[in-house]
């Protein structure tokens, strides 16, 4: 399984830029926090964190939430979760 890397992110990456460099845990915690009905207690806090460094998440009452760059990101990234 491969670790989430610090630091992949930068404020000049596009959305499908960032896409490609999302790992498994981090893509898990942007579909379930994009969902209706979000459940952050299921998440991979590393993902998290370093979700939250990237600004595609924040916190919203001590909670994670997407943010519109997160939501973008999962646009631009939806194919590539089908063969996930």
């Amino acid at each position: 399984m491969a670790s989430p890397r610090p630091g992949v992110f930068n404020g000049a990456m596009q959305p499908i830029d960032i896409a490609d460099t999302l790992d498994r845990f981090q893509w898990d915690a942007l579909r379930a926090l994009g969902a209706p009905s979000p459940d952050p207690s299921r998440l991979c806090g590393a993902a998290v964190e370093q979700l939250l460094r990237s600004d595609l998440l924040e916190l919203r009452d001590d909670r994670p939430a997407i943010t519109p760059k997160g939501r973008q990101v999962m646009v631009y990234g939806s194919p590539r979760l089908w063969n996930s």
